[in-house]
């Protein structure tokens, strides 16, 4: 699963001030090795309202980073390399079809989350990845009674539809 970006954490680990790291990530977004995606919200109280997520435009950059190169089968990390594909590609097919609608996660203090909410033409989308198409998906009622959005779980089986939705 991927965390929010949160500086202050990061520039402690690395040792540089947060307007450095800022600078770095300005940086690699301009550069089109990363993009931001930021979290969603109607000042609903429990929501998260300042944070963001970092994907990887490439997942063998983001692979390459972390130093994780191992076969597919035998990483702990298949959910979280899952997100960062899908959410790559489509912001690809968006930039390819010039469709205009902006992307957020969504997430609540009590760690319940939606991997990608969309918003275009006055209508929000909402999508869950998971890796096993076994795997039973619930939308969070916080987000369903609060919103009106069209709701989606994303697998390996019908992934295509989601990524080549210009075509």
């Amino acid at each position: 699963m991927f965390r929010e970006l949160n500086t202050n954490e990061l520039d402690w680990l690395i040792g540089l001030d947060k307007k450095t790291v800022s600078h770095y990530i300005d940086v690699l977004e301009q550069a089109y090795i990363v993009f931001r995606v930021p979290a969603f919200s109607r000042n609903q109280r429990n929501e998260i309202k300042k944070s963001q997520k970092i994907y990887f435009h490439d997942n063998g950059v983001r692979n390459a980073v972390i130093g994780k190169l191992g076969l597919l089968p035998i990483r702990e990390d298949k959910g979280a390399l899952w997100e960062n594909f899908l959410m790559s590609e489509r912001n690809k097919q968006h930039d390819y079809h010039h469709t205009y609608a902006r992307m957020y996660f969504w997430r609540t203090k009590q760690q319940q989350e939606i991997d990608l909410i969309e918003e275009g033409d006055g209508a929000l989308k909402a999508f869950e990845f998971k890796w096993s198409a076994q795997k039973k998906v619930r939308f969070p009622l916080t987000f369903t009674k609060n919103y009106e959005a069209e709701t989606m779980a994303i697998n390996r089986e019908n992934f295509r539809e989601f990524i080549d939705f210009g075509s």
